[in-house]
């Protein structure tokens, strides 16, 4: 592609979008050259700005406690200011307040000509959710703005965006455009969120905001990218989500952006959804170094969502399938998993559970006699997949991936030690519902004559198979009533009584709020999952396991 000139007058700033290594300050450092240089010499850029701690990777936590990792990350300032020696550079990073202090802020370094000319300190901590940095870092106080080339560049950092202080102050100060550096996690209608921010700031300031957030996946997080530059009341310049990607505008002294290169779509909906579970899949995957994946393929729902998504993440070759049949487990299941792995490219293999679950009550029989069957019988079952699971993850070093979903979660509808079992659950915060939705939006959006989830997984009604004539709707209440509660309760703090007003049944109510009280301890034992939503089960949900809450 042909790279236009820069107007006189006018400046180049980059929007570098990409991904990091937590931890790793030495490979983000070379990611960070690396990109200066493109955007040096690939598109003749004044200044790249990168997102929020880039060079620790977001978020570092406890490890911003250590001082070694510390020293590490001011020696790979050093070395990257030395790299941007014909460019400026902003770039996010902690720094101590003084060189033998403990007291740190999240930083905005600007270098040019090979030299720090600023250090802005992040002003708006965020303290809520998936965020603690009130747990690591001093709050700044100041603005910061800083002149490229005769045009005036307010730096903020993050949730600063958020609060009208951070950036009326530095327009006070002269800034002529803000530059807006970010590790701003997914969940959905995030980015409605982010643009209807940035859209008030404009209009409250007529400063128009360059905004560059993050990408990929860390633990439960996904950053899904979809940096952009926004100008009156329009977006005129939106890079690529859940990838990287580097994106370039002019900047003229009187605060005019002229646009370049190609203004990328975001996807929404389900595919929004399903994009962000294959980037989280792929990172956490690749970041803990596995190769590849297992998951037990049931014939259900979830296992189906789950494989198609590993598939799409990962590649075929890298993902192993296993069916394991019980008594209870239908042919229809067999025959369906069977079809999906064929139609997918999957290897699929067969382990009964039988002599397993039979060895198990044997071993029982004397403690248990005279007692009768009950979910005990089930969860040996399940535990003896998980068994096996975990036996071919040691194995062959893959990664197992479990397939509850959050509706389970929720109420507990899910054994430890069994189908709990496994280091990552990429649908662990997807309720039920979404997991059909899913099902039927990756069917429609195939790129071959075969559906990759058969129509049959989807149209049956759900069953765990653990016990003879077993349907889901046996313990809980249908799908849609039951994901409404748990959104209710979960992710809203509703009481019993706001969602009994919307129509909602008391008794059901009381019951799945009930469960979802009871069944902490199980939630504190599962693997860690993908945050899709605005509060998942996981790091920005924090309930105490023994509470004698009883909700009104």
């Amino acid at each position: 592609m042909s790279i236009p000139a820069v107007e006189p007058g006018s400046i180049r700033i980059a929007l570098a979008q990409i991904g990091t290594q937590v931890g790793d300050c030495i490979a983000n450092a070379d990611r960070v050259i690396e990109t200066i240089k493109r955007a040096k010499h690939e598109l003749n850029a004044r200044v790249v700005v990168f997102p929020e701690l880039t060079l620790t990777g977001y978020p570092p936590e406890d490890l911003l406690l250590r001082d070694d990792f510390l020293t590490q990350c001011s020696a790979q300032i050093e070395r990257i200011a030395a790299a941007a020696s014909d460019i400026a550079v902003v770039i996010g990073a902690p720094l101590r307040l003084t060189l033998d202090s403990s007291r740190l802020i999240n930083a905005a370094i600007v270098i040019d000509q090979g030299q720090i000319i600023a250090q802005y300190a992040k002003r708006a901590l965020p303290n809520y959710g998936v965020f603690d940095e009130k747990r690591y870092f001093v709050a700044g106080d100041a603005a910061c703005v800083v002149d490229i080339d005769g045009v005036a560049l307010g730096i903020t950092v993050c949730e600063d965006l958020w609060e009208h202080e951070p950036i009326a102050s530095a327009v006070e100060a002269g800034a002529k455009v803000i530059l807006s550096l970010n590790a701003s996690p997914y969940h959905r209608h995030k980015t409605h969120d982010r643009t209807q921010v940035v859209a008030k700031r404009i209009e409250t300031t007529g400063c128009p905001i360059v905004y560059v957030n993050l990408v990929g996946g860390q633990d439960e997080l996904v950053f899904d990218g979809r940096s952009f530059v926004a100008s009156g009341n329009h977006v005129v310049s939106a890079l690529s989500a859940f990838k990287e990607d580097l994106g370039w505008v002019d900047l003229a002294a009187d605060g005019h952006i002229t646009a370049h290169g190609e203004s990328h779509p975001w996807p929404q909906g389900e595919e929004e959804v399903y994009r962000a579970l294959t980037t989280g899949i792929r990172d956490y995957v690749r970041k803990n170094g596995f190769h590849g994946v297992v998951l037990g393929l049931s014939g259900g729902i979830d296992s189906a969502l789950v494989l198609t998504l590993a598939v799409d993440a990962l590649g075929a070759d890298n993902v192993l399938a296993v069916r394991m049949p019980s008594r209870y487990t239908s042919q229809m299941s067999l025959d369906d998993a069977a079809e999906q792995c064929a139609i997918l490219g999957v290897r699929c293999e067969t382990l009964s559970i039988e002599p397993v679950f039979n060895s198990l009550r044997d071993t029982l029989s004397d403690l248990f006699a005279g007692l009768a069957e009950d979910a005990t019988e089930e969860n040996l079952q399940a535990r003896a997949r998980g068994v096996l699971l975990m036996a071919l993850s040691n194995k062959f070093a893959r990664m197992l991936l479990t397939t509850g979903n959050k509706s389970e979660m929720a109420v507990g509808y899910a054994t430890l030690y069994g189908d709990m079992a496994g280091g990552f659950a990429p649908i662990k915060d997807v309720p039920k519902t979404l997991v059909y939705a899913l099902a039927r939006w990756r069917n429609a959006h195939r790129t071959t004559e075969f559906l990759p989830i058969p129509l049959r997984v989807i149209e049956r009604e759900p069953s765990a198979e653990l016990r003879a004539d077993q349907r889901d709707s046996d313990s809980l209440p249908s799908y849609d009533i039951l994901d409404a509660i748990i959104t209710a309760f979960v992710e809203e703090d509703q009481s019993v009584a706001d969602m009994v007003a919307t129509g909602l049944d008391e008794t059901v109510v009381r019951r799945i709020v009930r469960l979802i009280l009871i069944n902490e301890y199980k939630r504190r034992q599962a693997p860690p999952g993908i945050r899709i939503s605005r509060r998942a089960f996981g790091r920005d949900r924090r309930y105490p396991i023994s509470s004698g809450f009883n909700p009104a």
